[in-house]
């Protein structure tokens, strides 16, 4: 399985502004689906849609509560499919992280580096290291491969450009 990041207009079969019903219909294609906080717009709380696949998982945001507005993807686990993340042909998850952002740089874009998240404003394109189980260590004592990536809307981060 193939999924390709194209920020800020979503992932493979998920395009940003997906409504809420189509959205959780194409992804019970990818495993069980678990809805939180359905419909609900609230700041702190909205609608997400979990897809839960054997291998990995991946966080739908709706915070309108209606449509998709980011997609977050997280780090497949090792089983009998090989799950690849792509950005612009680079494996977002087998590349290590350092190696990745400094790809990034090399094609142009400009990266906002932080111990543990990384992101690209321009592209709303963000990147965590945080892991919540272990994982191999790169030099800098932080995990070697990021373990998600997020795709949202236009303008996503940049927010971190008025404080960085």
């Amino acid at each position: 399985m193939d999924i390709d990041l194209d920020p800020p207009r979503g992932i493979t079969g998920f395009p940003l502004g997906m409504p809420a019903a189509a959205l959780k219909e194409a992804a019970a294609g990818l495993g069980a689906v678990k809805v939180q906080d359905e419909g609900s717009a609230d700041r702190f709380r909205y609608m997400k849609v979990l897809a839960l696949h054997p291998q990995f998982e991946i966080v739908f945001h709706l915070e309108d509560g209606r449509s998709l507005t980011g997609a977050e993807v997280w780090i497949p686990r090792p089983g009998p499919e090989r799950i690849t993340v792509r950005f612009r042909g680079v494996d977002v998850f087998r590349t290590p992280a350092l190696h990745l952002l400094d790809q990034l740089e090399a094609m142009g874009l400009a990266v906002l580096r932080e111990p543990d998240h990384a992101c690209v404003p321009g592209l709303s394109l963000g990147f965590t290291r945080t892991a919540g189980h272990d994982v191999p260590l790169d030099a800098d004592g932080g995990p070697l491969h990021f373990q998600a990536v997020l795709t949202g809307p236009t303008g996503y981060y940049d927010y971190k450009l008025k404080t960085a």
